[in-house]
């Protein structure tokens, strides 16, 4: 029988490889991964992603079969989800406390979520009044590792006419939150849909009171309410 793995045992790499795989299944709400849109992405090779799958699955954090779908065991869930209240609780302080704006936290936070002192983190939660949602509107796991993403509907759902307020985005890259800056438009803001064109699925937003032209792909990447 295989000992217990915990923290102490895993190296950052193989705790970035367990979040990856909890972004692509339970963040989704899927049951499992293959290991081809693992290697997408982590942007690495084929390869060198069933190397480290047969890796975890040796430590009892990953259930996978050759050439079968990947999902993580129950410690392997358990500390994934620690990772990632960890890491939006670090996004949260940055945002609030530290003047990062929230294209900058995520970076650091990938950096600050691999401190072991689970004092340090539940001081900072505390410190924080134990937020619920971090920057982008991400749920924060409790601290007893209860996670429950919500269902949450993109702009692309709108119908013209309509009015919502942005509460999450589901594309968290530098480049795409620095464009939502640029356009003013921030968790909480509300948006109009004046125009919704069936040939293209494009839109005619208003923001602050502009009217604003976006594309599918812009609108199916914010979460509104």
């Amino acid at each position: 029988m295989a000992n217990k793995i915990n923290f102490e045992q895993l190296s950052k790499n193989e705790e970035d490889y367990l979040k990856a795989v909890f972004h692509l299944t339970i963040d989704n709400q899927l049951k499992e991964v293959g290991a081809n849109k693992l290697a997408e992405y982590l942007n690495l090779s084929p390869a060198s992603v069933n190397s480290m799958v047969k890796k975890l699955k040796s430590k009892q954090l990953l259930n996978y079969e050759r050439y079968g779908k990947i999902r993580l065991s129950a410690e392997g869930e358990t500390i994934a989800i620690s990772l990632i209240r960890k890491h939006r609780i670090w996004e949260t302080f940055l945002y609030e406390h530290l003047n990062f704006t929230w294209d900058e936290v995520h970076e650091v936070a990938e950096q600050l979520e691999h401190i072991r002192s689970e004092k340090l983190i539940s001081e900072l939660d505390a410190f924080l009044g134990k937020p619920k949602l971090d920057p982008h509107g991400d749920v924060i796991p409790d601290a007893n590792g209860v996670y429950e993403p919500k269902n949450k509907k993109t702009l692309s759902e709108m119908d013209s006419g309509k009015s919502c307020k942005l509460i999450a985005v589901k594309d968290g890259s530098v480049q795409f939150l620095q464009y939502l800056s640029s356009l003013e438009l921030h968790l909480k803001t509300q948006i109009k849909v004046l125009e919704k064109r069936d040939f293209d699925k494009s839109m005619t937003i208003e923001i602050n009171g502009k009217p604003v032209n976006v594309s599918k792909k812009f609108s199916e990447n914010l979460y509104v309410l």
